[in-house]
């Protein structure tokens, strides 16, 4: 199987606009994002945003003033926690400014590898690979790897793929995974990529 030919069929087939680019909101927004619809999450950005605009502001507020705002992305009380914390730390530490790096983005409560990632490429145009559920779940039904969990995917898959796909594939494997690809009933009959997967239940995943 030739993967560069597949993961460029699957960003080809399947893009995803980023329209707001802006480092902050990037960063808030996968936050808000984890164990979230992106439904839900594009709700509870914009009524966080439309109240507070910036980490400053963000950095002064209270928890209970996000509840209510965050709360269709579930976990409320915990990322509100969250966002002001890394507000803090930003206007603190950063001059109110997201960090360009990897390292000093890890730093930041609640921000994993695939929330720094994520903010690298989306506002900083840095090639990185966020592994999240959609690309561990595809990248090992397609048989590109063979991997327990997110970690050992993105490093297997930096390995496979050449570093200008490791952006757009991210989002690529969301909508795919959303679309056709799902975790259940994966719609195989109307995969564009289905003679390249090697997932053995594929012919019997027809809906």
């Amino acid at each position: 199987m030739n993967i560069e030919k597949v993961a460029n069929l699957i960003i080809e087939k399947f893009p995803r606009v980023h329209f707001n680019k802006e480092p902050f909101y990037v960063l808030v927004s996968t936050v808000l994002s984890q164990r979230s619809k992106d439904e839900n999450t594009e709700v509870a950005a914009k009524n966080l945003f439309e109240k507070f605009k910036n980490p400053a502001e963000l950095a002064n507020a209270k928890p209970e003033e996000l509840h209510e705002l965050i709360k269709p992305a579930g976990l409320y009380r915990q990322k509100a926690k969250r966002i002001i914390q890394i507000a803090k730390i930003l206007q603190e530490n950063y001059n109110g400014k997201v960090p360009d790096s990897f390292d000093e983005l890890l730093k930041l409560p609640g921000v994993g590898r695939k929330t720094a990632n994520i903010v690298l490429y989306v506002s900083f145009g840095i090639p990185s690979l966020a592994v999240d559920t959609h690309v561990h779940r595809i990248s090992n039904r397609l048989g590109w790897v063979k991997t327990k969990n997110s970690e050992e995917t993105e490093f297997k898959l930096m390995k496979l793929i050449p570093k200008n796909l490791w952006g757009p594939l991210n989002g690529s494997m969301v909508e795919f995974g959303k679309k056709i690809c799902k975790p259940v009933k994966p719609d195989c009959k109307n995969c564009p990529i289905k003679k390249y997967c090697n997932w053995e239940g594929k012919n019997d995943s027809i809906i």
